[in-house]
């Protein structure tokens, strides 16, 4: 067996319900079964999809700030009222409740990571 190490910032990691932990190309939507987790360098808004809502049908999402500051704003549930926002910044994360859209803008340039159920994940522009 070769010791290998996994680069986050270029691969996922897939969890399997039965057990199984293994890397593979990183994919962020389509038929995924099992938790996924990503890293990723971000630094823009463009780069963390600012312009745009997610959400994931079938799980939370944990998202946590390696270095760098992020807000992650909650699309209001009631038409017409304000965003819920909260600030994270190194070694904190939030959980996005399933089934809740949500987005991302920068304090500055940021490492995140991702834990979440992709399958069925979507985008949404966010002035629809």
């Amino acid at each position: 067996m070769q010791l290998t190490p996994i680069d986050l910032f270029s691969r996922g990691v897939r969890m399997l319900p039965d057990g199984q932990v293994f890397d593979e190309q990183r994919r962020m939507s389509g038929d995924i079964d099992g938790w996924t987790m990503a890293t990723f360098h971000v630094e823009t808004d463009a780069d963390a999809h600012g312009d745009h809502w997610e959400i994931h049908p079938h799980g939370q999402e944990l998202v946590a700030v390696l270095t760098g500051g992020i807000r992650m704003y909650l699309r209001p549930e009631t038409p017409g009222a304000e965003e819920d926002s909260v600030s994270i910044g190194p070694g904190e994360a939030y959980i996005v409740p399933q089934n809740r859209w949500h987005r991302i803008e920068l304090d500055k340039p940021t490492d995140l990571m991702s834990v979440t159920l992709r399958r069925g994940t979507r985008l949404t522009p966010r002035d629809e």
